[in-house]
Formats: C-alpha cells, structure tokens, sequence
C-alpha cells in the first residue's frame, strides 16, 4: 500500500516558479512509476508529467515542455515537479499518482488516469496575472 502527499502549491505571480513534492509512505524507488497531474475547476484531470521507477525515463505534456522538471529522489521516497515560467492557465490542483511498473519500459502508458491505483489529495497552485 502506498500513500502519497503533496505539498509545496500556492499563489505566484506569472513568470514565476513553484517547486511540488510528494512524499510517498511506502518504497517506491525502482518499482513504481510516479506521475503528476492537474485539475482545474470544471475541467477533466490532465496528465502533466511521468517519470519512470528507475528515474531514467520522463515525459511531459506539449503545454509544459521546456518549463517544468520531474525528478525523483528515492532515498526520500519523494517525486518533485520544478515549475518555471508559471502561466495563469497552470492554475490547477496538482495531484501526485503512483503505479508499479513491470519495467522502464512504455512512459507514455503511463500518461493516463486509469493506469495510476495510488492518489495523493492535491496541492493548490494559483498563478496569477
């Protein structure tokens, strides 16, 4: 069973930077591939990025590509999501999600909601203009 907990949102002007975290409760290093995702009011969730169990592996969405990093820290069981040049349309709730992972294998598999069988709560982040 694992628990995730996000943390580090909250309100930015345009232009600037948020680093996520989320601090996993079990291990998760090399096992589990852990993504991030988004949530707006009155919108679907959307993926935002993945990175791989080994961490050798990422992947992003067109619309954060070049401005935001994932990385993971094993050690910490802890996944970030460096956030540069915030855009008012990055304001969302940020969710972290985990899936064990046969391999390094097929990132883009995990780009979908319906992969991911762990769930963090969220965190705010509100950019403004």
């Amino acid at each position: 069973q694992v628990q995730l907990v996000e943390s580090g949102g909250g309100l930015v002007p345009a232009g600037g930077s948020l680093r996520l975290s989320c601090a996993a409760s079990g291990r998760t290093g090399r096992t589990y591939t852990m993504g991030w995702f988004r949530q707006a009011p009155g919108k679907e969730r959307e993926f935002v990025a993945a990175i791989s169990r080994s961490g050798g592996g990422t992947y992003y969405a067109d619309s954060v590509q070049g401005r935001f990093t994932i990385s993971r820290d094993d050690a910490k069981n802890t996944v970030y999501l460096q956030m540069n040049s915030l855009k008012p349309e990055d304001t969302a709730v940020y969710i972290c999600a985990a899936e064990r992972a046969p391999s390094d294998f097929n990132i883009y598999y995990y780009t979908q909601t319906s992969v991911y069988g762990y769930w963090g709560r969220g965190t705010q982040v509100t950019v403004s203009s």
